[in-house]
């Protein structure tokens, strides 16, 4: 009786170093997919966070500068105090009555301003007081507040800081991320706008209006990617530490046109 041998063959090592390799580009495909995937969601959101935190400082700060002179039919500025004074890479210090400027490391200019006090151009507090940019209770007619950008003493990330009328010398973080401000002025007439520097103490009373910028430092940060970024100054510049940084503008009418001046 004949019988018939089926013969069974087996993959050869070529056959099955091929598949390896084959899955292996596999994974290889998916996993730098999913990086991309990332990368790319991590930048968007990195993004979102800029313009949120540039768009929550220049509100602030916007707002307070078009209050500056305000008064109201049952509450006047009193004294000869400015309404509006700035500072060309550092802050103000010192009385209302005569503010000096203090250098800062940040480079960020800084901005006074001050305005009568009601319950109407500042928000209530619990007890019906009048309030400065951190909410504390401001006694008196009048709110000042000081705004400028340093880094935190504590996480050595930048952030806006705001000087209140309500405890005076102490400034508090507002916004995290905003690494400088810039501030240029328009005054009355004039072609162009300066810095602060270029303003005589009375002369503050012609300025109309302000352009503002904020520059934004992000979270993230590579040595191996240097991304560039426009400053404040409107340089093209590569970051230092490989974080996303971008700069946001802003034109402010000032509306009371009395900075500086006396009530």
């Amino acid at each position: 009786m004949t019988h018939s041998i089926q013969e069974q063959r087996g993959h050869t090592l070529l056959e099955l170093s091929i598949s390896v390799a084959l899955g292996l580009v596999i994974v290889l495909a998916m996993i730098s997919l999913y990086r991309g995937q990332r990368i790319s969601f991590e930048r968007a959101a990195e993004t979102a966070r800029l313009h949120e935190a540039a768009a929550t400082a220049l509100d602030l700060i916007g707002q307070q500068m078009q209050m500056a002179g305000f008064v109201s039919a049952s509450n006047s500025l009193t004294g000869n105090l400015p309404t509006l004074f700035g500072c060309t890479k550092g802050r103000p210090v010192g009385a209302d009555n005569a503010p000096s400027c203090e250098t800062l490391t940040s480079r960020s200019d800084g901005v006074l301003v001050r305005y009568a006090a009601d319950t109407v151009s500042t928000w209530p507090s619990s007890s019906g007081s009048s309030t400065d940019c951190l909410g504390q209770n401001s006694s008196g007619e009048q709110i000042t507040n000081r705004f400028y950008a340093k880094a935190s003493s504590s996480t050595v990330e930048p952030e806006l800081y705001c000087e209140g009328s309500g405890k005076p010398g102490t400034g508090q973080p507002l916004v995290e991320g905003i690494e400088r401000l810039k501030i240029d002025y328009w005054l009355k007439d004039a072609s162009f706008a300066v810095d602060a520097n270029a303003i005589a103490r009375d002369r503050w009373p012609l300025v109309v209006a302000a352009d503002l910028c904020v520059l934004v430092r992000g979270e993230l940060g590579s040595a191996s990617v240097r991304p560039r970024y426009t400053d404040c100054d409107g340089t093209l510049v590569m970051s230092s530490d490989g974080r996303m940084r971008q700069a946001f503008w802003r034109r402010i009418a000032l509306r009371n046109g009395r900075s500086g001046e006396s009530s």
